[in-house]
């Protein structure tokens, strides 16, 4: 038996449908009809993205920075312009845009202080 590599991703967050709507009129991305009550899932090629509620017994507040030590990744085709309109919208910018490696590349945090990168290169 082997495992075969990431299947789904989730945030847990404070405020679900907040947090839906920013990765909707952010980042572009469309909800999927699947899912449970307590999550958002998006229609993200090639593993599932969701937010959903906070699990119990968990407390957001509690955390200096959620996702701490986690590296979360995004691909999109135009990573600047997605840079230029977070910003605009006064969204933190933790790291600015770079080119390396993975192409056009910068850092946000989301509404929750999760800090998701973005790059272009596929």
């Amino acid at each position: 038996m082997a495992v075969t590599g990431p299947d789904f991703i989730s945030l847990q967050v404070r405020d679900l449908e907040r947090s839906a709507v920013f990765y909707e009129q952010c980042l572009g991305l469309n909800r999927s009809d699947a899912g449970p009550p307590h999550a958002v899932v998006f229609d993200t090629k090639p593993i599932a993205f969701a937010v959903r509620d906070v699990v119990a017994g968990v407390s957001l507040d509690a955390i200096a920075q959620p996702g701490q030590r986690m590296a979360l990744w995004l691909h999109a085709p135009d990573a600047q312009d997605i840079h230029d309109a977070l910003a605009a919208a006064g969204t933190k910018i933790v790291s600015a845009p770079v080119d390396g490696p993975f192409g056009r590349t910068f850092t946000f945090a989301d509404p929750d202080g999760y800090q998701v990168t973005l790059h272009d290169r596929g």
